[in-house]
Parts: C-alpha cells; structure tokens; sequence
C-alpha cells in the first residue's frame, strides 16, 4: 500500500496551545467522529472541507481532494513535474511557483524539508516508535505568502503547457495530463486561500 496524504487547516494558536507530542493526535481526533464516518458511507468520498459536527468550535477542518482519491503519489508527481520544467518557464511565473509550491508539494533542496525535523520543533520528529512522519508543515505566515504567489501564478497556468509537454507527458511518475497537473495545482489554490482568510496553517500527515 503506498503513502497517502491526509491534509488539515487548524488554527495556530489552538494547536500551539496542546503539547508538542499530542498534536498529532489532536488533530485526528477533533476531525473524526462517528457522525463524519456515517456522513462519509451516506455521501461518498466528495472533495473539500471536512468539518467536524460541532463546526462553530472547530480550530481545524480535514480537506479532501477533488482530483486524488486520498493518495500522496500524485502530490508527488506534481512536485516532481514542477521540478523537471521550472527551468523552462519564465522567470516571473517560476518565482511565483516556487513560493507556492515550496514545502507543500515541492522542495528545491529535500534536505531543507521542514517536515522531516517536524516543522522545526512544531511537531515531534518520526522516531519509528508510533510517532507519524510529518509530510509538510505550513504555518499560517507562511501560507499567505502562497496565497499571494498563487494569485499571481494562476492567471499564468497556461504557460506551462508547452513545458509540460516537452518534460512530462507520457513519462511514468508524472502526473497523466497537463490538465490533470494544473487541477490539482488548482486545489492547492483554494486551499492556501481558505486557509489564508481564516489565518490558519496547513499540516500534512500520512
């Protein structure tokens, strides 16, 4: 089975509040509920928000992707994408990418990750001892900067088609279609927005 990806918005203040070794949980426990599960077996695996049933309490909200059924390969093939034809695109739409894609679905030197040290101390780092391995960390400064590079960058999506083209299509590990990547880009968009105009920051966990 691989690595899927399960991706929160919570607010910053409530999550820094609870011990450094429990927020993990914390978060997949104020998001899941058996309500939510009976919502999920009634409506089916619908993308977005999923909020939990007392949602005017809520400090986080679980998100679920229109365009992946739950995995993080095709996150990865996007980074992975973005990575083979960033050269090839104009500098101003590659600044703005950069900075939207940094430390969600991409990272230009691995080693800098902030979630393999679990966000610099926000979270405990994977010790193999029941601790998960934090797939990003994206706190709330941080993704309104995305936000505003993402306005920037959207309008210019069609610029990457002819990259795409030349450095992706066809090839195994990259996302299938051009439209396919840019969907998925699309839904990381709304995502930094959201969590932008609440002032919130993003984790990922496996």
């Amino acid at each position: 089975m691989g690595l899927n990806l399960t991706l929160f918005m919570a607010d910053w203040g409530q999550l820094s509040a609870i011990p450094v070794e429990n927020r993990v949980q914390a978060l997949a426990d104020t998001t899941w509920s058996p309500e939510l599960d009976d919502e999920y077996l009634r409506y089916g695996p619908a993308g977005g928000w999923l909020w939990p049933p007392n949602r005017g309490a809520a400090w986080c909200a679980e998100y679920n992707f229109f365009t992946t059924t739950g995995a993080y390969s095709p996150h990865a093939r996007a980074g992975d994408a973005w990575a083979d034809i960033r050269l090839l695109v104009d500098a101003s739409v590659r600044e703005a990418m950069d900075t939207f894609l940094v430390g969600l679905i991409w990272d230009a030197d691995p080693a800098d990750d902030p979630a393999l040290t679990g966000g610099g101390g926000f979270f405990p780092p994977s010790t193999g001892r029941g601790l998960p391995h934090v797939l990003l960390v994206c706190p709330p400064e941080a993704v309104s900067g995305k936000a505003r590079a993402w306005e920037r960058v959207a309008p210019r999506l069609e610029k990457l088609r002819e990259p795409f083209a030349a450095e992706c299509e066809g090839w195994a590990g990259r996302p299938d279609t051009f439209e396919g990547f840019t969907a998925l880009l699309r839904e990381w968009g709304d995502v930094v927005r959201e969590a932008t105009r609440r002032g919130w920051g993003l984790v990922g966990l496996p």
